[in-house]
Parts: C-alpha cells; structure tokens; sequence
C-alpha cells in the first residue's frame, strides 16, 4: 500500500481530519464530565448504566450536542474561512440543533414526565395498563452554553495547534 492519503487506510483518514476529530473529542468530552457530575452526585447507577448513560444518555450538564455541533462549525469556519459556504450552512444547522435541545426536546421531556405520572396513576387505581414512554431529557441554557463554550474551546485547540 502507498503512504499517499488516497491509499491511506479509511481509519486513517477520518482520525487526522480536524473536523471530525474536535466533534468526537468534544462529544466525549462532554458525556465524560457527565458521568462525572453523576458520580460525584451519587446517582450513577453501576457501571452497566453508567456505561450506556455515557454513549446515549441526553441532558445534563454539559450539553454533548452543543459541544459537538459548535466544534464542528468552529473548526470549519478556521479551516475554510468565516466566508465559506459550508461554515454559513454550518451555522444555521447548529442554531437548530441548539434550539431543539432548548426548546422542543425539553418541553417534549416535561410532557413525557406528565403523561407517565397520569398513567401510572390510572395503572394503579386500576382503569388502565400503561406502558411509560422514554422521558427524553432536554437541556436549560446553562448546560446549552457550557457545551457551546466546550465545543468551540476545543475545536479553537485541536485546528490551532
């Protein structure tokens, strides 16, 4: 196989693109004080759970999906330039997911805790079976901003340096 990056292996590749490499670090980043914040907090719940919280679980403080959408648009807009077409496309696309972990996945965790209260109460006066549904966990603007302030510090590092 030749040393060139077009027949470099696949791994290779991803793993020196910038790009990528702040999104999964600032990804990982941000579920690993996660997990912290649950341990100090007493509420980790053993290392089966804590495992899975740390690859899927949403919420918390900081927000993964701000750090990780903001490391991308950060490395891209220092890469390519403030000017380019990919960092404005990549702009818009981080305020809607910004937004949606704000505003629609909150407010969709807040009915789905309502909705499960009022179904386990009518479960257990016996006027109904209930199956809960998946409470998912939104962000406040605190955990938003420190995810954004993680993502873009990171990015700022791993282009920068």
């Amino acid at each position: 196989m030749a040393n060139s990056p077009a027949h470099a292996p696949a791994w290779d590749i991803l793993f020196s693109n910038r790009v990528f490499m702040s999104a999964l670090f600032s990804w990982f980043l941000a579920q690993f004080i996660k997990i912290l914040i649950r341990v100090f907090r007493g509420n980790s719940g053993g290392g089966g759970k804590t495992l899975v919280h740390f690859l899927w679980g949403t919420g918390g403080m900081p927000s993964s999906h701000s750090a990780a959408m903001v490391s991308v648009t950060t490395a891209v807009g220092l890469i390519e330039g403030l000017d380019s077409r990919l960092f404005g496309c990549l702009v818009v696309l981080s305020i809607i997911i910004i937004r949606d972990a704000l505003g629609v996945r909150h407010a969709a965790g807040v009915q789905a805790k309502g909705l499960n209260s009022l179904g386990h109460q009518l479960k257990k006066q016996q006027l109904a079976e209930y199956k809960p549904v998946k409470e998912i966990n939104g962000h406040t603007l605190p955990e938003v901003t420190v995810g954004s302030i993680l993502g873009f510090s990171i990015a700022l590092a791993i282009c920068k340096l």
